[in-house]
């Protein structure tokens, strides 16, 4: 028997979140030393779901709210060896190449700002990711004032020159 279920992830404002699935004990630590590696002056919370031993949410971080909510998101979804890291002072551009070479990352199921939620499938072993919705769907193609707005808001945030 299987059952499928939708976890709203909590997002504070001015905030990004990963999520991802990893495979061994030493993650919390690992994602630790590449946040703070990547990006000076980045605020993080980091919560990774332990899938066999002690079963336990091993977290960390440099700031404490987003540590804890990154937990509460951990704990909603229940999913062994997935983790979620909450960010603010960086964008997930600036960490997802060196999330993705930390060896015990396996994936990654969205990096973003917007309203997430999480597809979760439940057997009786336990629960894994199926998805993620990540924001909303679609409503037009871009036009020229749009594609003028993109360029834009990239320079405003200084990802283009």
């Amino acid at each position: 028997m299987i059952e499928i279920k939708t976890v709203i992830m909590k997002i504070p404002e001015g905030s990004n979140v990963i999520i991802g699935h990893t495979h061994f004990i030493k993650t919390a630590e690992d994602l630790y030393e590449v946040m703070v590696n990547s990006v000076p002056g980045i605020k993080f919370g980091v919560a990774f779901c332990e899938a066999s031993g002690p079963c336990l949410i091993r977290a960390e971080g440099n700031d404490n709210a987003l540590k804890e909510i990154a937990i509460q998101n951990a704990r909603n979804i229940a999913a062994g060896h997935t983790f979620v890291i909450l960010i603010k002072e960086a964008f997930p551009v600036n960490v997802l190449n060196a999330i993705k070479a930390c060896p015990e990352v396996c994936s990654i199921f969205c990096a973003t700002a917007n309203p997430v939620q999480v597809i979760v499938a439940e057997t009786e072993l336990g629960r894994g990711i199926l998805g993620v919705i990540d924001g909303y769907s679609p409503k037009a193609v871009e036009g020229e004032k749009d594609i003028q707005n993109r360029k834009q808001f990239l320079r405003k945030i200084g990802y283009k020159l």
